[in-house]
């Protein structure tokens, strides 16, 4: 189990791709080495998987479009596929509208009040959710974290 140490210790990122290779990468947050966001970038363009630093604890991460991904942080969480309740990481609020039904103004300022942050809000899933989310479930769980180098990753990658 991985957990958040101190802030300074809040840059260390592991990537497994498809191969197996596995790479450890210390990106410092004011200044992420632009080849290591590539590095990383390229894993999940490549059905990898990573471990990456949120504003509460570490998480395990895949992109939205790798169903091979998501079977391997399955089963590296010990549940199957079908009842898990993954969330989705957004880089801004900017993406909500591709992915959820249209929110009510209340709920958006209560999320833009809050986000970035250490919330993860459920929201009405829409259909340009990926089919492997979808299940019996008709929502998601979203996530913007207070964790620059992470939400720049998401919007370089183009998908949560």
């Amino acid at each position: 189990m991985l957990k958040a140490q101190s802030s300074k210790q809040k840059n260390n990122y592991l990537c497994n791709t498809k191969n197996h290779n596995i790479m450890f990468l210390k990106l410092h947050a004011e200044n992420p080495n632009p080849r290591y966001v590539k590095m990383i970038i390229e894993c999940l363009e490549n059905d990898g998987v990573i471990i990456f630093p949120t504003d509460t604890i570490y998480a395990i991460g895949c992109s939205v479009n790798s169903s091979k991904a998501l079977d391997r942080i399955a089963r590296i969480k010990g549940i199957k596929k079908e009842k898990a309740n993954f969330s989705f990481i957004f880089h801004d609020l900017s993406m909500l509208s591709e992915f959820t039904r249209p929110i009510n103004n209340d709920v958006f300022k209560l999320m833009k009040r809050n986000l970035p942050g250490a919330f993860t809000f459920i929201v009405e899933a829409n259909n340009n959710v990926p089919k492997l989310f979808k299940n019996n479930k008709k929502t998601i769980g979203i996530r913007i974290p207070d964790q620059p180098i992470i939400t720049n990753i998401v919007r370089e990658l183009g998908c949560p």
